[in-house]
């Protein structure tokens, strides 16, 4: 969540800044509550000061007294009414965006920041269902549509994907993870996928639980309600685990084949830093993940994501778009966020400094994902029907090549 008491002193920025994001109308109703909340508060602390009176009241003051206490009862019960409605509106509040990031609602508004790679011409490109071992009709009889098994080397080289994932992380500093991937309400809304995102989530109702569709929510609730010392800081982790999500408004977008699936693995990096250091350690999570894409050797481009565009959580999003030469188009594979402090206010991660305790700066951002593997299907193939498995891979148990 914002900050309440800057949004209070700089109300004008604010709206300018959320303007950009479609937040104006939430971040209005946020200031008529809390202009009401802070209306109350000096009338319910005077009348609380009249009920405690010093020494034996007089007849008149016991009936004073009385009539005190009624109306305070009433304007308690208002105030805490405003403080729900208070806390109700800043959950609706998005984080500011940066002021680099470019304005704009869609795809079309993100901004090209570089392309690294040339894609291979293909005669004739197939697609990875044509490459590589998959079975959605049997997925389809077990779980229904947009599932799907991976077989054989293909599952072989899925799992090297992530193996290497997580060793070129490690080398950077970042602590491997097995994260649980069912999470309660309050991880959800801390992360800040609740309440704006809760249609995408699988809930387990009866255990009051949600199935997370990144780690990045229960590595973001790790350290919830906690204050970190300042020289642990930056904490770097690196989560691995099978994601979930049911991709509610996907009607008419890209569907075809594993590449948009309700249940997929992901390595995540989550990092946890000081505030001045957050948008230096972006940079640097950033180049990991063109790291991660160069050793696989997958042309690529890097994208800033409108203001409009972006999540509720993020104040800045890049994404790392490799191309697919069956669809003759670049796709994400990765995106990189800096959330600054929206999710550390809601989930109470704090760090003690020298000016005390205040909240930490969270980002997150993808190492290793599923597309990724279509990707290296669909770039590596050959005229012959083999598809050449990079370097990088073959140590982490893939094989040099597969054959449909």
């Amino acid at each position: 969540m914002i900050d309440l008491k800057a949004a209070r002193s700089d109300p004008d920025g604010f709206r300018a800044a959320l303007s950009r994001k479609g937040g104006v109308e939430a971040f209005d109703q946020l200031i008529e509550a809390d202009r009401r909340w802070l209306e109350l508060v000096p009338q319910v602390d005077e009348l609380r000061g009249l009920t405690k009176p010093k020494g034996k009241p007089t007849p008149e003051e016991l009936e004073q007294l009385k009539q005190a206490k009624v109306k305070l009862q009433r304007l308690e019960a208002e105030l805490a009414d405003a403080e729900a409605t208070r806390e109700a509106a800043l959950a609706l509040v998005p984080n500011p965006p940066h002021p680099d990031v470019p304005d704009g609602d869609s795809d079309e508004d993100a901004v090209e920041l570089r392309r690294v790679g040339e894609p291979r011409s293909i005669a004739n490109p197939r697609s990875h269902l044509e490459l590589g071992r998959f079975d959605m009709e049997r997925a389809a009889r077990v779980s229904g549509a947009r599932f799907g098994y991976m077989i054989g080397d293909t599952a072989l080289l899925a799992l090297a994907l992530y193996r290497f994932a997580l060793d070129l992380l490690g080398s950077k500093g970042f602590v491997p993870v097995l994260p649980p991937v069912l999470v309660r309400e309050e991880a959800m809304f801390g992360t800040g996928f609740f309440p704006t995102d809760k249609a995408n989530i699988y809930e387990i109702a009866s255990d009051g639980l949600f199935l997370t569709g990144t780690s990045e929510v229960a590595l973001a609730g790790l350290h919830m309600s906690e204050v970190l010392d300042s020289k642990d800081l930056p904490l770097r982790y690196a989560g691995y685990s099978t994601c979930f999500r049911r991709e509610a408004g996907a009607a008419g977008k890209e569907t075809h084949g594993m590449f948009r699936v309700h249940q997929f693995e992901k390595v995540e990096m989550y990092v946890y830093t000081r505030p001045e250091e957050s948008w230096q350690e972006h940079e640097r999570m950033v180049a990991i993940e063109e790291e991660i894409l160069q050793k696989l050797e997958l042309p690529y481009r890097a994208v800033d994501i409108p203001a409009g565009d972006l999540g509720a959580p993020a104040a800045r999003k890049i994404d790392l778009e490799v191309w697919f030469p069956a669809q003759e188009r670049y796709r994400e594979v990765t995106s990189c966020s800096n959330t600054t402090d929206f999710q550390a206010r809601r989930l109470k991660v704090r760090y003690r400094g020298e000016r005390g305790t205040e909240p930490v700066h969270t980002l997150n951002g993808t190492a290793a994902v599923g597309r990724m593997l279509l990707a290296l299907l669909e770039n590596g193939q050959q005229d012959d029907g083999r598809v050449v498995v990079p370097e990088a891979l073959r140590q982490f148990g893939a094989p040099s090549e597969l054959s449909h």
